[in-house]
């Protein structure tokens, strides 16, 4: 039992207000079942593999793929978000995450760039793009294939930015067209110049040094054997995978 990992009852207080009500036959207790859920992700073990204590391993994947298609954990994720972020500052930058070989399939029209896996000199990969608070706590996610540039993941999660004073990145995001959409939006940039740039950039160094946290914060999600290895074919499930790893690591 002590190798296993369990909710506390703090942290259940916390999630019930986002859980759905129970309709008919009362549900499987959910602490329980969400410990249970929690386990398998972060080893990234296949649903029949569940220890026993944590109930039928059918009740498990059946409430994941539930909860998952309604968005609950999402919901989740950004509700908690939502109640801690320190909007001062906020810190942008992606990883790479090996696709391993069950989720992968190039070779058909429906894999690749539906899937958000692609082809990088680093192998077949699926590129985590994220925003994080002052403290290094996700707020927002964005996935592609691996081959995407920082610039589009940038791009593609401009518009959902929170408020903020700050925005620190490194080199990758190095581009005059960010740098004037923050300053629309009342966002001053904390970005490095490219080295290959003929005019130097100032920035604010002190500040920028902060930034480590968004790659500790990386760090922590691979942790997590089925968030540092793809093994889900569908982009939606590994997305919401990430999720639950953030609320667990970072939100609780």
């Amino acid at each position: 039992m002590s190798n296993l990992f369990w909710l506390t009852e703090v942290q259940m207080a916390r999630l019930r207000p986002f859980l759905p009500e129970s309709h008919g036959r009362p549900r499987d207790d959910d602490l329980r079942v969400l410990s249970g859920i929690i386990f398998i992700n972060r080893n990234g073990l296949r649903w029949c593999d569940a220890p026993r204590e944590y109930g039928p391993a059918k009740t498990l994947y059946n409430r994941w793929k539930r909860w998952s298609d309604n968005g609950i954990f999402a919901r989740i994720m950004v509700g908690l978000a939502a109640e801690g972020t320190d909007p001062k500052k906020i810190m942008i930058d992606a990883t790479y995450l090996t696709a391993h070989r069950t989720s992968r399939s190039l070779r058909t029209k429906k894999g690749g760039p539906a899937r958000q896996i692609g082809r990088t000199k680093g192998g077949i990969n699926t590129k985590l793009h994220a925003v994080t608070d002052a403290k290094g706590r996700p707020i927002r996610f964005f996935m592609s294939a691996g081959q995407v540039s920082d610039y589009k993941g940038a791009a593609a999660m401009l518009s959902s930015l929170p408020k903020a004073d700050w925005l620190l990145a490194d080199r990758g995001y190095d581009a005059d067209w960010l740098r004037e959409a923050l300053q629309d939006k009342g966002i001053k940039a904390c970005i490095p110049g490219r080295n290959s740039c003929k005019k130097a950039v100032k920035y604010d160094k002190r500040r920028y040094k902060k930034r480590n946290r968004i790659e500790i914060m990386f760090g922590r999600l691979k942790d997590w054997r089925r968030i540092a290895t793809r093994y889900d074919r569908c982009p939606e499930t590994y997305r919401l995978a990430i999720a639950l790893a953030a609320t667990v690591l970072f939100w609780l």
